[in-house]
């Protein structure tokens, strides 16, 4: 049997006994034939805990609260308000639990990545299931319908259409042509499908991904750091206080029952469940909401960070743009446009940039050059067939002796030899959400700005359709570091800065920002391991969902709080006065609690309105 269903049973059957003790004509100590027994029914494990924790270093917690408070009720002869605080004390922490679980279920979509076991085709042609972990690089798997992709692979025989929903969000299927990559974690839709493994599954993007999220609770924002710190000096201090309201005034009045009923009251109320419970749990659920929306974050710190954003920097390539590039047109001065091209390919041949991938796929013939070198955010020169070609900026263009060459947007320039032979255009367009993102960011407040080493027209046009704030062009890397530098020399102190980009050619920005967050591209390594925060796919409108939910997150912790201190302030008062009694402090208490974890629970759906 669950031990929630044994919680209720407990509560259940202490219940009928508490109401008929409440209800016969039974006085005296002829009462306590029901309520003791009611007592221990529901009670029995709260009090296992306070005495075993006497024996330990951590004493003062709500076991122990709770212990001294309903014995001590007992005591002076209050039995029904004895058992009344352990039976409602006892149905605040299903409750509490009940959330919890129900929390823990807002991620099971990504905590069901675990794969339990893999296929794996041995060089005979049989077959052999076996742990993922067993899986070596290499390997043939075989992945049916229905079942989901344990390792990382390369798709060698099949028709493959995945279910990437569960690590991006994404409700529409993704079709994957043999010789491309198929991560893990995703399900197979059609057929049956051979994948070479690419990697162990310790590095694989559904290991690391748990990891990440399972990880995520150990990094605690500075609202649930202030509430464990709070606990640890106020229980003590409530405790202090309720045994001097229960010894010192009857020393002068002599009335003892009362003073020490004042403080088994005051005890009551004290307990810092609402706090401790709730708090935690806000942010869990907060967490949970973003990664149901394929939003990946570290920690409860990076959403208290989230909810504070004042400025986001973005990379431009593969963040507001789609980073795919296509040659339009190639110019060539003497008319030979195919020669400039062969040239510019060659050159580019062992680039990686976006751009030069383009170059080279656009011309079959390209050969590796000899002498290549990169020239950050310029270009690339090289030689071949003993030219010495440069591909690139005006900048290198005039740096190669080609004279005065002018800028423009989305054009790469190609030289031989000091003389400009010609020009290539290339073609990027902007992402279908990058606008809506922008915009709606900037309704939240926030400044936008662009970083990027493309030229100022290229750069210019791209953020005049964007509507963003500032635009910063032809930035070598150590540039961008530089230029947001500035935008945190300028912050609020209580605001953060953010730096979008791909997670592998940013990585210094990124980890120099208060706030690194990575495109994730359906999970690439360099993105989880580099970023703070890592949307799972390249829909940039995930980024002021993010900030929405830290947003609400944040206000519901921040409503718990003030919520659970007046209220505990108030009746903590009332109760050293003598007007609140221990029905009132029972609300104080479980009451408040089972209200903050309600709330809690609200940041489970932060995201839903923003995903609709």
């Amino acid at each position: 049997m669950k031990e929630e269903t044994k919680k209720i049973l407990r509560i259940a059957a202490a219940g009928v006994l508490f109401v008929l003790g409440l209800v016969l004509p039974l006085e005296g100590a002829f009462s306590l034939l029901l309520f003791v027994p009611a007592y221990l029914i529901v009670g029995f494990d709260v009090l296992y805990k306070a005495f075993r924790n006497l024996f330990r270093v951590r004493i003062l917690d709500e076991n122990l609260l709770m212990t001294v408070a309903t014995l001590g009720a007992f005591a002076v002869g209050d039995y029904p308000e004895g058992a009344a605080v352990m039976l409602f004390y006892q149905i605040g922490e299903l409750f509490n639990d009940m959330a919890v679980e129900k929390s823990r279920r807002s991620i099971s979509s990504v905590l069901s990545l675990r794969p339990d076991s893999a296929c794996v085709l041995r060089p005979d042609g049989s077959e052999e299931t076996v742990d993922p972990y067993d899986v070596a690089e290499g390997d043939i798997i075989l992945v049916r319908v229905g079942e989901r992709v344990p390792l990382d692979g390369e798709l060698i025989e099949g028709e493959c259409v995945l279910d990437t929903s569960a690590l991006t969000g994404e409700s529409l299927p993704r079709e994957v042509a043999v010789g491309q990559s198929v991560i893990s974690g995703c399900i197979n839709l059609r057929g049956v499908i051979k994948l070479r493994v690419t990697g162990d599954f310790e590095g694989s993007t559904v290991n690391r991904i748990l990891e990440l999220v399972e990880s995520a609770g150990n990094k605690k924002a500075r609202t649930e750091n202030f509430i464990t710190k709070f606990a640890r000096y106020y229980t003590p201090a409530v405790v202090g206080l309720a045994l001097l309201l229960a010894i010192i005034p009857p020393i002068f009045d002599g009335q003892w029952a009362n003073w020490i009923h004042r403080g088994l009251v005051f005890l009551v109320v004290s307990c810092p469940c609402a706090l401790v419970i709730s708090v935690p749990l806000t942010f869990f659920s907060g967490l949970g909401a973003a990664a149901k929306s394929g939003i990946m974050i570290k920690g409860g710190n990076w959403l208290d960070a989230l909810s504070r954003l004042e400025t986001v920097a973005f990379d431009k390539t593969g963040t507001l743009t789609r980073g795919s590039f296509e040659v339009t047109q190639t110019e060539a001065r003497d008319g030979d446009s195919d020669r400039v091209l062969y040239l510019a390919a060659c050159a580019e041949y062992y680039s990686t940039h976006p751009i030069a991938r383009a170059i080279t796929e656009k011309c079959a013939l390209a050969k590796a050059p000899d002498n290549a070198e990169e020239h950050a955010g310029g270009g690339v020169t090289a030689t071949v067939a003993g030219i010495r070609v440069a591909v690139g900026s005006a900048e290198l263009m005039r740096r190669e002796g080609a004279g005065e060459v002018t800028d423009k947007a989305g054009t790469v320039f190609v030289c031989g030899d000091g003389r400009l032979l010609g020009s290539i255009t290339v073609k990027d367009s902007l992402k279908p959400d990058s606008a809506e993102a922008v915009g709606r960011l900037r309704k939240m407040g926030i400044k936008t700005v662009m970083l990027t080493g493309d030229n100022d027209e290229t750069a210019g046009e791209i953020g005049g359709k964007l509507g963003i704030d500032e635009i910063h062009a032809r930035l070598l890397p150590q540039d961008k570091v530089s230029v947001l530098e500035d935008l945190l020399a300028k912050k609020d102190k209580q605001g953060s800065v953010a730096f979008v980009g791909d997670g592998i050619n940013d990585a210094p920005v990124l980890a120099r920002a208060d706030i690194g967050i990575a495109m994730g591209q359906l999970g690439s390594d360099a993105a989880i391991e580099a970023a703070d925060v890592v949307i799972m796919n390249d829909r940039l409108s995930k980024l002021p969902q993010a900030v929405s939910i830290a947003a609400k997150t944040m206000a519901i912790a921040r409503q718990n709080i003030v919520f659970s201190l007046i209220v505990k302030a108030a009746v903590l008062v009332l109760g050293a006065l003598g007007i609140a009694d221990m029905w009132a402090a029972v609300f104080a208490d479980v009451g408040v609690s089972v209200l903050a974890v309600l709330n809690a629970m609200r940041a489970m759906n932060a995201g839903k309105k923003d995903a609709d």
